[in-house]
């Protein structure tokens, strides 16, 4: 099983390019990142080759971080704002050689008018993006009160309805335990629609290693139904990403 660093939540005392190279030395096959923007793309794209680690995913800007922004795109009345953040994070992403791109929906709170803006500009992301994969994220209420997405279920229902076909769902494995339970299910019942899956502890988002999900069962659970893509380690460390690490031959062995 092959495992990707988030380096949103590890490794955050390193520049981005240190937290690459830490992340090939400790044994990851890939990375994917938050918001890179302040890095030269050139600096990220050779650090890169440097590794030689792909870079799976990275994510468009949360907007006006003081009036509490968390993502533009299901956000009426913004549309201007969330089509250039798409194109920012695409251009980003085509110049380091990225394959996706999460759009991030926004605190909308819900509603048929914020699906409608949402679906078309993820209609805009899909055709800025070509052969880059559009991800969306369900995104638990605990965490996020009045996030657009918030049910792997109600992610499908807005990927059957753009219909295209680099549309994904990024599962993160720590929101759909916390905001919905029946994991594995969930995941298995959609799983041609998911282009990526995360791993946190829950109720923690700790390491993977504690809490509700046992993450080396439900690796092995993913490989027989399928799921071929990277796990990707988006959780918060105790005690320093390098102290936590001890996860991660268990899941790779498999």
């Amino acid at each position: 099983m092959k495992l990707s660093a988030n380096l949103g939540f590890l490794w955050t005392e390193l520049s981005l390019l240190d937290a690459i190279r830490a992340a090939a030395e400790a044994g990851f096959d890939a990375v994917e990142c938050h918001w890179p923007f302040d890095v030269s793309p050139d600096a990220v794209g050779a650090a890169l080759d440097e590794t030689g680690l792909p870079m799976i995913g990275l994510n468009t800007v949360r907007g006006d971080m003081e009036r509490g922004d968390f993502g533009l795109c299901a956000m009426p009345g913004r549309e201007a704002e969330a089509r250039a953040a798409i194109e920012q994070a695409v251009a980003y992403a085509r110049a380091i050689g990225c394959s996706a791109v999460h759009a991030m929906a926004g605190k909308s709170g819900g509603g048929a008018e914020a699906e409608a803006v949402y679906r078309a500009n993820l209609e805009f992301a899909c055709a800025t993006a070509g052969d880059i994969t559009i991800l969306i994220e369900p995104i638990n209420r605990c965490d996020a009160p009045g996030y657009h997405v918030a049910a792997l279920e109600q992610a499908a229902e807005t990927v059957s309805a753009v219909g295209r076909a680099n549309l994904k769902i990024m599962a993160d494995c720590y929101h759909i335990q916390v905001g919905q339970g029946d994991l594995v299910r969930r995941i298995e019942t959609h799983l041609p629609m998911i282009g990526h899956i995360q791993i946190a502890a829950a109720p923690s988002r700790a390491e993977p290693d504690e809490g509700e999900l046992n993450y080396p069962w439900i690796a092995g659970a993913l490989a027989a139904i399928g799921y071929d893509g990277y796990l990707g380690a988006e959780y918060r460390p105790r005690n320093g990403t390098e102290a936590g690490l001890g996860w991660m031959a268990s899941i790779q062995s498999l």
